[in-house]
Protein backbone atom coordinates (compact mmCIF):
# COMPACT_ATOMS: atom_id res chain seq x y z
CA UNK A 1 0.00 0.00 0.00
CA UNK A 2 1.12 3.36 -0.91
CA UNK A 3 1.76 5.66 1.68
CA UNK A 4 1.23 9.69 1.20
CA UNK A 5 4.07 11.83 2.14
CA UNK A 6 4.13 15.34 3.30
CA UNK A 7 2.86 17.76 0.81
CA UNK A 8 6.01 19.50 -1.51
CA UNK A 9 5.90 22.62 -3.03
CA UNK A 10 5.47 23.25 -6.92
CA UNK A 11 8.13 24.06 -8.89
CA UNK A 12 8.38 27.07 -11.36
CA UNK A 13 8.42 25.98 -15.08
CA UNK A 14 11.17 27.64 -15.30
CA UNK A 15 12.98 25.50 -13.53
CA UNK A 16 14.93 21.81 -14.65
CA UNK A 17 16.05 19.69 -12.12
CA UNK A 18 18.03 16.69 -12.16
CA UNK A 19 20.33 14.24 -9.53
CA UNK A 20 22.63 11.12 -10.35
CA UNK A 21 25.73 9.61 -8.90
CA UNK A 22 29.27 9.28 -10.72
CA UNK A 23 30.91 6.05 -10.32
CA UNK A 24 33.96 6.58 -11.32
CA UNK A 25 37.06 8.75 -9.67
CA UNK A 26 37.69 12.42 -9.11
CA UNK A 27 34.32 13.38 -10.57
CA UNK A 28 34.88 17.32 -9.74
CA UNK A 29 38.12 16.80 -12.63
CA UNK A 30 35.63 15.99 -15.31
CA UNK A 31 33.13 18.67 -14.51
CA UNK A 32 36.10 21.17 -14.44
CA UNK A 33 37.23 19.33 -18.06
CA UNK A 34 33.75 19.75 -19.47
CA UNK A 35 33.16 23.30 -18.54
CA UNK A 36 36.23 24.70 -19.72
CA UNK A 37 35.91 22.85 -22.84
CA UNK A 38 32.66 23.67 -23.52
CA UNK A 39 33.13 27.57 -22.34
CA UNK A 40 36.54 27.52 -25.15
CA UNK A 41 33.65 26.64 -28.22
CA UNK A 42 31.57 28.99 -27.01
CA UNK A 43 28.23 26.40 -25.91
CA UNK A 44 28.30 28.41 -22.85
CA UNK A 45 29.00 31.97 -21.92
CA UNK A 46 30.63 31.42 -18.85
CA UNK A 47 31.55 29.28 -15.85
CA UNK A 48 33.01 29.37 -12.24
CA UNK A 49 34.10 26.86 -9.62
CA UNK A 50 32.33 28.24 -6.54
CA UNK A 51 33.91 28.74 -3.15
CA UNK A 52 33.71 25.71 -0.98
CA UNK A 53 30.23 24.83 0.70
CA UNK A 54 29.09 22.77 3.76
CA UNK A 55 25.52 21.20 3.83
CA UNK A 56 22.97 21.49 6.56
CA UNK A 57 24.66 17.90 8.02
CA UNK A 58 28.16 18.77 7.51
CA UNK A 59 28.70 17.90 4.21
CA UNK A 60 31.19 19.44 1.91
CA UNK A 61 30.71 20.10 -1.44
CA UNK A 62 32.01 20.87 -4.73
CA UNK A 63 29.71 23.43 -6.38
CA UNK A 64 29.83 24.71 -9.78
CA UNK A 65 28.09 27.32 -11.55
CA UNK A 66 27.96 28.00 -15.27
CA UNK A 67 25.08 29.90 -17.59
CA UNK A 68 24.33 29.72 -21.56
CA UNK A 69 22.38 31.25 -23.78
CA UNK A 70 19.09 29.11 -25.45
CA UNK A 71 16.62 30.78 -27.88
CA UNK A 72 19.17 33.58 -28.95
CA UNK A 73 18.23 35.71 -26.05
CA UNK A 74 16.77 33.26 -23.26
CA UNK A 75 20.21 33.04 -20.49
CA UNK A 76 19.90 29.70 -18.23
CA UNK A 77 21.99 29.17 -14.85
CA UNK A 78 22.88 25.98 -13.47
CA UNK A 79 24.12 25.15 -10.70
CA UNK A 80 25.56 21.55 -9.82
CA UNK A 81 26.97 20.57 -6.47
CA UNK A 82 29.17 17.31 -6.18
CA UNK A 83 29.54 15.27 -2.34
CA UNK A 84 33.32 15.34 -1.48
CA UNK A 85 35.08 11.74 -1.10
CA UNK A 86 32.09 9.30 -1.04
CA UNK A 87 32.74 5.62 -0.61
CA UNK A 88 30.77 4.79 -3.33
CA UNK A 89 30.66 7.49 -6.37
CA UNK A 90 29.83 10.84 -5.72
CA UNK A 91 26.05 12.20 -5.72
CA UNK A 92 25.53 15.52 -7.41
CA UNK A 93 22.63 17.54 -7.69
CA UNK A 94 21.80 19.84 -10.95
CA UNK A 95 19.37 22.97 -10.88
CA UNK A 96 19.18 25.19 -13.87
CA UNK A 97 16.36 28.04 -14.36
CA UNK A 98 16.42 30.07 -17.66
CA UNK A 99 14.04 33.12 -17.56
CA UNK A 100 11.03 31.71 -19.22
CA UNK A 101 9.20 28.81 -18.85
CA UNK A 102 11.59 25.58 -19.63
CA UNK A 103 11.49 24.33 -23.72
CA UNK A 104 12.04 20.33 -23.62
CA UNK A 105 14.17 20.92 -27.01
CA UNK A 106 16.72 23.29 -25.58
CA UNK A 107 19.53 21.47 -24.85
CA UNK A 108 20.29 19.34 -21.65
CA UNK A 109 21.86 21.24 -18.72
CA UNK A 110 23.16 17.88 -17.49
CA UNK A 111 25.64 18.09 -21.21
CA UNK A 112 26.91 21.29 -20.27
CA UNK A 113 28.41 19.39 -16.67
CA UNK A 114 29.20 16.17 -17.80
CA UNK A 115 30.51 14.51 -20.94
CA UNK A 116 27.75 13.30 -23.12
CA UNK A 117 30.23 9.89 -24.56
CA UNK A 118 28.85 6.39 -24.03
CA UNK A 119 31.54 5.21 -21.33
CA UNK A 120 30.75 7.89 -18.93
CA UNK A 121 29.87 6.97 -15.54
CA UNK A 122 27.77 10.23 -13.93
CA UNK A 123 24.24 8.90 -15.24
CA UNK A 124 23.51 6.41 -12.24
CA UNK A 125 20.04 6.78 -10.48
CA UNK A 126 21.60 7.16 -6.76
CA UNK A 127 18.94 5.19 -5.24
CA UNK A 128 18.41 2.04 -7.40
CA UNK A 129 21.52 2.29 -9.22
CA UNK A 130 19.88 2.11 -12.42
CA UNK A 131 21.34 3.92 -15.71
CA UNK A 132 19.42 7.21 -17.62
CA UNK A 133 21.35 6.53 -20.65
CA UNK A 134 20.68 3.17 -21.15
CA UNK A 135 17.89 0.83 -21.04
CA UNK A 136 17.23 -0.94 -17.31
CA UNK A 137 15.92 -4.76 -17.70
CA UNK A 138 13.10 -5.87 -15.03
CA UNK A 139 14.30 -8.10 -12.28
CA UNK A 140 13.00 -11.60 -12.98
CA UNK A 141 10.97 -12.09 -9.12
CA UNK A 142 8.04 -10.07 -8.36
CA UNK A 143 8.77 -8.82 -5.11
CA UNK A 144 12.27 -7.45 -6.66
CA UNK A 145 10.17 -5.83 -9.38
CA UNK A 146 7.89 -4.15 -6.63
CA UNK A 147 10.88 -2.82 -4.61
CA UNK A 148 12.29 -1.46 -7.36
CA UNK A 149 9.61 0.66 -8.91
CA UNK A 150 8.71 1.75 -5.35
CA UNK A 151 12.04 3.28 -5.10
CA UNK A 152 12.59 4.25 -8.44
CA UNK A 153 9.77 7.06 -7.90
CA UNK A 154 9.73 7.69 -4.44
CA UNK A 155 12.03 10.75 -4.77
CA UNK A 156 10.57 12.19 -7.76
CA UNK A 157 13.73 13.53 -9.17
CA UNK A 158 13.05 11.38 -12.40
CA UNK A 159 10.46 10.20 -15.24
CA UNK A 160 10.18 6.61 -15.30
CA UNK A 161 8.32 4.52 -17.94
CA UNK A 162 8.18 1.07 -18.27
CA UNK A 163 8.43 -0.62 -21.64
CA UNK A 164 7.24 -3.74 -23.04
CA UNK A 165 9.09 -6.02 -25.87
CA UNK A 166 6.37 -8.04 -27.01
CA UNK A 167 9.39 -10.45 -28.79
CA UNK A 168 12.75 -10.16 -28.94
CA UNK A 169 13.76 -6.73 -30.64
CA UNK A 170 16.34 -6.16 -33.51
CA UNK A 171 19.91 -4.85 -32.78
CA UNK A 172 17.91 -0.85 -33.42
CA UNK A 173 15.37 -1.80 -31.05
CA UNK A 174 17.60 -3.09 -27.79
CA UNK A 175 19.69 0.93 -27.60
CA UNK A 176 17.47 2.97 -25.43
CA UNK A 177 15.12 5.24 -26.45
CA UNK A 178 16.81 8.54 -24.79
CA UNK A 179 18.59 9.16 -28.10
CA UNK A 180 15.29 9.70 -29.96
CA UNK A 181 13.68 12.14 -27.25
CA UNK A 182 14.03 15.98 -27.15
CA UNK A 183 17.46 17.03 -25.40
CA UNK A 184 16.05 18.35 -22.02
CA UNK A 185 14.31 15.11 -21.73
CA UNK A 186 17.34 12.55 -22.36
CA UNK A 187 18.42 12.66 -18.83
CA UNK A 188 16.08 13.14 -16.78
CA UNK A 189 14.29 9.23 -17.95
CA UNK A 190 14.93 6.13 -16.15
CA UNK A 191 13.46 3.38 -18.91
CA UNK A 192 12.67 -0.16 -17.81
CA UNK A 193 12.10 -2.91 -20.18
CA UNK A 194 9.87 -5.80 -19.57
CA UNK A 195 10.80 -9.15 -21.80
CA UNK A 196 8.31 -10.80 -23.43
CA UNK A 197 7.01 -13.30 -20.73
CA UNK A 198 7.15 -10.85 -18.09
CA UNK A 199 3.88 -8.96 -18.78
CA UNK A 200 1.77 -10.57 -16.33
CA UNK A 201 4.20 -10.25 -13.24
CA UNK A 202 4.74 -7.12 -14.42
CA UNK A 203 1.13 -5.49 -14.39
CA UNK A 204 0.80 -7.58 -11.10
CA UNK A 205 3.36 -5.12 -9.81
CA UNK A 206 2.27 -2.01 -11.61
CA UNK A 207 -1.48 -2.50 -9.83
CA UNK A 208 -0.48 -0.18 -6.70
CA UNK A 209 0.38 2.24 -8.83
CA UNK A 210 -2.71 2.50 -10.61
CA UNK A 211 -1.40 1.65 -14.44
CA UNK A 212 -1.10 -0.94 -16.60
CA UNK A 213 1.27 -1.92 -19.73
CA UNK A 214 -0.15 -2.95 -23.20
CA UNK A 215 1.31 -5.58 -24.42
CA UNK A 216 4.10 -4.44 -26.82
CA UNK A 217 3.42 -0.89 -25.31
CA UNK A 218 4.53 1.56 -22.78
CA UNK A 219 3.28 3.17 -19.60
CA UNK A 220 4.79 5.94 -17.10
CA UNK A 221 4.84 5.37 -14.02
CA UNK A 222 3.17 8.40 -11.80
CA UNK A 223 5.07 9.80 -8.78
CA UNK A 224 4.51 9.99 -5.12
CA UNK A 225 1.97 11.85 -5.06
CA UNK A 226 0.65 11.48 -8.20
CA UNK A 227 0.61 15.49 -10.19
CA UNK A 228 -2.67 16.84 -10.47
CA UNK A 229 -3.95 16.17 -14.41
CA UNK A 230 -2.73 12.90 -14.19
CA UNK A 231 -4.84 10.37 -16.39
CA UNK A 232 -3.10 6.75 -16.27
CA UNK A 233 -4.84 6.35 -19.61
CA UNK A 234 -3.18 9.50 -20.74
CA UNK A 235 -0.09 8.12 -20.34
CA UNK A 236 -0.35 4.66 -21.10
CA UNK A 237 1.08 3.79 -25.13
CA UNK A 238 -0.59 0.84 -26.81
CA UNK A 239 2.33 0.43 -29.57
CA UNK A 240 5.83 1.35 -29.20
CA UNK A 241 7.88 -0.60 -31.89
CA UNK A 242 11.42 -1.10 -30.94
CA UNK A 243 12.73 -1.12 -34.17
CA UNK A 244 15.20 1.99 -33.72
CA UNK A 245 12.42 4.32 -35.14
CA UNK A 246 11.40 7.47 -33.43
CA UNK A 247 8.59 6.96 -31.14
CA UNK A 248 6.33 9.70 -31.82
CA UNK A 249 3.12 8.73 -29.53
CA UNK A 250 6.10 7.97 -26.57
CA UNK A 251 7.77 11.04 -26.97
CA UNK A 252 4.35 12.72 -26.96
CA UNK A 253 3.86 11.07 -23.78
CA UNK A 254 6.84 11.99 -21.82
CA UNK A 255 6.74 15.45 -22.89
CA UNK A 256 3.45 16.13 -22.10
CA UNK A 257 4.27 14.56 -18.07
CA UNK A 258 6.96 16.56 -17.97
CA UNK A 259 5.03 19.73 -18.12
CA UNK A 260 2.49 18.39 -15.05
CA UNK A 261 2.93 20.56 -12.31
CA UNK A 262 5.10 17.66 -10.05
CA UNK A 263 5.80 18.31 -6.58
CA UNK A 264 9.41 19.22 -5.95
CA UNK A 265 11.43 16.71 -5.79
CA UNK A 266 12.45 15.27 -1.89
CA UNK A 267 16.00 17.67 -1.26
CA UNK A 268 15.45 20.07 -4.35
CA UNK A 269 14.17 23.40 -2.16
CA UNK A 270 17.42 23.49 -0.50
CA UNK A 271 18.84 23.08 -4.21
CA UNK A 272 16.54 25.47 -6.10
CA UNK A 273 17.25 28.33 -3.25
CA UNK A 274 20.78 28.04 -3.27
CA UNK A 275 20.54 28.59 -7.03
CA UNK A 276 18.74 31.74 -6.73
CA UNK A 277 20.46 33.08 -3.27
CA UNK A 278 23.59 32.23 -3.55
CA UNK A 279 24.52 32.53 -7.10
CA UNK A 280 28.38 33.88 -7.73
CA UNK A 281 28.63 33.73 -11.38
CA UNK A 282 27.62 37.33 -12.19
CA UNK A 283 28.06 40.28 -15.14
CA UNK A 284 29.11 43.36 -14.77
CA UNK A 285 25.19 44.80 -14.78
CA UNK A 286 24.00 41.65 -12.38
CA UNK A 287 27.02 42.50 -9.76
CA UNK A 288 25.79 46.38 -10.05
CA UNK A 289 22.24 45.79 -9.35
CA UNK A 290 23.10 43.46 -6.32
CA UNK A 291 25.47 45.93 -4.46
CA UNK A 292 22.34 48.79 -5.20
CA UNK A 293 20.09 46.13 -3.37
CA UNK A 294 22.52 45.87 -0.68
CA UNK A 295 23.05 49.70 -0.47
CA UNK A 296 19.31 49.82 -0.19
CA UNK A 297 19.06 46.92 2.45
CA UNK A 298 21.40 48.74 4.86
CA UNK A 299 19.76 52.25 4.36
CA UNK A 300 16.46 50.85 5.53
CA UNK A 301 18.41 48.89 8.18
CA UNK A 302 20.06 52.07 9.39
CA UNK A 303 16.72 54.38 9.10
CA UNK A 304 15.07 51.61 11.43
CA UNK A 305 17.48 51.81 14.07
CA UNK A 306 17.53 55.47 13.95
CA UNK A 307 14.23 55.70 14.69
CA UNK A 308 14.69 52.92 17.37
CA UNK A 309 16.90 55.02 19.01
CA UNK A 310 14.66 58.36 19.27
CA UNK A 311 12.25 56.26 20.37
CA UNK A 312 14.10 54.64 23.14
CA UNK A 313 16.00 57.99 23.69
CA UNK A 314 12.14 59.53 24.56
CA UNK A 315 10.47 57.16 26.56
CA UNK A 316 14.27 57.44 28.24
CA UNK A 317 13.12 61.06 28.98
CA UNK A 318 9.47 60.70 30.15
CA UNK A 319 10.73 57.92 32.65
CA UNK A 320 13.29 60.00 33.68
CA UNK A 321 10.27 63.26 34.45
CA UNK A 322 8.21 60.67 35.89
CA UNK A 323 11.26 59.59 38.58
CA UNK A 324 11.81 63.02 39.16
CA UNK A 325 8.67 63.83 40.69
CA UNK A 326 8.29 61.04 43.14
CA UNK A 327 11.78 61.90 43.99
CA UNK A 328 10.76 65.60 45.01
CA UNK A 329 7.93 64.14 46.50
CA UNK A 330 9.87 61.87 49.00
CA UNK A 331 7.62 58.73 48.10
CA UNK A 332 10.56 56.49 46.40
CA UNK A 333 10.67 54.75 43.17
CA UNK A 334 6.93 53.98 41.70
CA UNK A 335 6.00 50.18 41.79
CA UNK A 336 6.17 48.10 38.27
CA UNK A 337 2.68 48.97 36.91
CA UNK A 338 0.65 45.47 36.29
CA UNK A 339 0.37 45.21 32.37
CA UNK A 340 -2.86 45.53 30.40
CA UNK A 341 -4.48 42.35 29.86
CA UNK A 342 -5.34 43.04 26.18
CA UNK A 343 -2.12 45.87 25.05
CA UNK A 344 -3.22 47.83 22.25
CA UNK A 345 -0.64 49.39 20.06
CA UNK A 346 3.48 49.41 19.86
CA UNK A 347 5.58 48.65 22.88
CA UNK A 348 6.96 52.16 22.48
CA UNK A 349 2.94 53.70 22.85
CA UNK A 350 2.24 51.35 26.02
CA UNK A 351 5.65 52.09 27.72
CA UNK A 352 4.82 55.68 27.12
CA UNK A 353 1.21 55.73 28.28
CA UNK A 354 2.16 54.07 31.12
CA UNK A 355 5.21 56.99 31.98
CA UNK A 356 1.66 59.46 31.59
CA UNK A 357 -0.12 57.73 34.15
CA UNK A 358 2.75 57.29 36.78
CA UNK A 359 3.61 61.32 36.22
CA UNK A 360 0.06 62.09 36.92
CA UNK A 361 -0.50 59.89 39.97
CA UNK A 362 2.98 61.54 41.58
CA UNK A 363 1.29 65.44 40.77
CA UNK A 364 -2.11 63.61 42.36
CA UNK A 365 0.37 62.88 45.64
CA UNK A 366 2.18 66.07 46.05
CA UNK A 367 1.45 67.33 49.25
CA UNK A 368 -0.42 70.95 50.03
CA UNK A 369 1.54 73.98 51.03
CA UNK A 370 2.33 74.79 54.12
CA UNK A 371 0.52 78.01 54.85
CA UNK A 372 -2.38 76.50 53.82
CA UNK A 373 -2.01 73.49 56.70
CA UNK A 374 -1.19 76.35 58.86
CA UNK A 375 -4.61 77.92 58.30
CA UNK A 376 -6.58 74.47 58.82
CA UNK A 377 -4.42 73.56 61.92
CA UNK A 378 -5.44 77.40 63.47
CA UNK A 379 -9.16 76.67 62.12
CA UNK A 380 -9.32 73.63 64.09
CA UNK A 381 -8.02 75.27 67.36
CA UNK A 382 -10.30 77.84 67.62
CA UNK A 383 -13.77 75.80 66.96
CA UNK A 384 -12.97 74.83 70.52
CA UNK A 385 -12.72 78.04 72.00
CA UNK A 386 -15.88 79.08 70.12
CA UNK A 387 -17.69 76.65 71.79
CA UNK A 388 -16.88 77.59 75.24
CA UNK A 389 -18.73 80.87 74.82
Amino acid sequence: MRTTPSVRPTPSPTLWLARGRHAGPAAEDVVRRTLQRLKADGTIDDQLEASDTETATGTAEFVFEARWTVARSVTVRARLTLARGAEHGQRWLLAAEAERPWNQEWPSPAAMFWPDEPDASWDHEPVTGLRLREVNHLPTEDKDIRRLLRNSVRAGWSINVVMHEAMTPEEGGRLPIGRLLPPSLRHRVVEHRAAPNQLRIVNRALREFGVQIPRGGAVLLPPTPAPDGFDADDFSVRTVFLDGSRPTELVDALTRFAALPTPLPDGAEEVVTALRDDWQLMTLEEELARQRRLVAMYTDALDAMTKSRDLYREAAERAHEALAVYRENGTGAPARPQPPAAPQGSPFQQFTRRLERLKDTAKALRPTSTADSGREEDGTRERPDESGR
